[in-house]
């Protein structure tokens, strides 16, 4: 196994759980804190959920599941090479998505604006309210009980309102300091995994065509070198090519110019790290200028396709017959309100409730209650 970095997390030094457990006889801190996730209730339900196509769209389009999937192995892979702490870097990646509602990010919107006035609802946070409390497996605490490190890498952006609520693992939000490398790394495996599968599911659905993403300048340079190098191939093998090559590029670079920033800030631990005005693991700034022009193509010519959305109004029409069938009867989620729950608790609840649903429960609960 390779050494750490000495600015990597190290699981003996880590700050802890919230409640004190005795030590895994054969696993690390983070070893335990991955293998929790992939127990977990809730990363089960993200093999149903949205991530751009609902899931009945095809059986072949990504979830949340192959993309938490696919998130952690891009993560691990720049982890190994930068010396930092693999284990952790995975378990980040397979948790970020855990609280993120059906029908990917319209169900989110829709969700958020019910919640208007009851605190709104961000599904950053929701991951972070699924480990530490909904989760209820354990009989001495509720929740996945995680180490701050993985908690900390969960909680990718928050509100300074919501992180005055949340301890130490919302004071950097407070306080301008940044998380732990393996935390930072995690955020830009996201991106990378989300918008290169992104076009890889837009070409397949044919919402996106080639010709088009051609004139996106990383498309376009690697779609030309593959068809170059593969002239019998034919044009979905050359797409996938193209892909293979974008990621590849946007890692090496990430592994490169994150490997020469922490030569020049040289952090001799994680509080340095943390401590830092701004974030070591960082793309080169041509190539996070190439891969903004992919993520506004991919927004303008995806994202709000007709057919996309279509489906994200379906959607918001879902989850808003939901939530005000369930805040007028909040018994049929089958929880206890005793008399002393007010309306903030009760709504908290039933976003609890169809947060944590699949797309197809969520239309089946749907139809049930009209």
């Amino acid at each position: 196994m390779t050494e750490l970095a000495p600015y990597a997390a190290a699981p003996e030094h880590s700050r802890g759980r919230r409640v004190a457990e005795a030590p895994s006889r054969f696993r690390t801190e983070f070893q335990r804190d991955r293998d929790r996730i992939i127990h977990s209730a809730a990363f089960r339900r993200l093999e149903y959920k949205t991530q751009v196509f609902v899931n009945h769209e095809g059986d072949l389009y990504r979830t949340r599941l192959t993309h938490s999937l696919e998130v952690a192995q891009v993560g691990r892979a720049v982890a190994r090479a930068l010396r930092l702490n693999e284990d952790l870097t995975e378990a980040i990646c397979l948790a970020h998505d855990l609280g993120h509602t059906p029908f990917g990010h319209a169900g989110q919107h829709a969700l958020n604006d019910c919640m208007r006035d009851y605190g709104g609802f961000e599904h950053n946070l929701q991951s972070l309210r699924v480990v530490d409390q909904l989760e209820r497996k354990y009989p001495d605490f509720d929740g996945l009980n995680l180490t701050f490190e993985a908690r900390e890498g969960i909680l990718k952006h928050c509100a300074r309102k919501h992180a005055r609520e949340l301890g130490d693992v919302g004071a950097r939000f407070l306080n301008g300091t940044a998380p732990g490398l393996e935390a930072q790394l995690a955020n830009l495996a996201d991106e990378i995994a989300y918008n290169n599968h992104d076009v890889d599911d837009g070409v397949r659905s044919g919402l996106i065509g080639v010709d088009a993403l051609c004139k996106v300048a990383l498309f376009g340079r690697h779609f030309s070198a593959a068809r170059h190098d593969h002239p019998e191939a034919n044009e979905r093998i050359v797409v996938y090519e193209t892909i293979r090559r974008m990621i590849g590029d946007l890692v090496h670079d990430l592994i490169e110019h994150s490997s020469q920033r922490l030569t020049e800030l040289a952090p001799r631990n994680i509080d340095e790290v943390r401590a830092a005005s701004e974030r070591c693991i960082q793309m080169s700034p041509q190539m996070q200028e190439a891969h903004r022009e992919l993520k506004r193509f991919l927004l303008h010519e995806l994202y709000r396709h007709p057919k996309v959305s279509r489906m994200s109004d379906n959607a918001d029409r879902t989850i808003r017959q939901l939530f005000a069938t369930y805040m007028a009867e909040p018994e049929r989620i089958g929880e206890t309100f005793g008399p002393e729950t007010t309306e903030q608790d009760t709504a908290r609840r039933v976003a609890d409730y169809i947060a944590g649903m699949t797309d197809r429960f969520a239309l089946r609960e749907c139809d049930r209650w009209s």
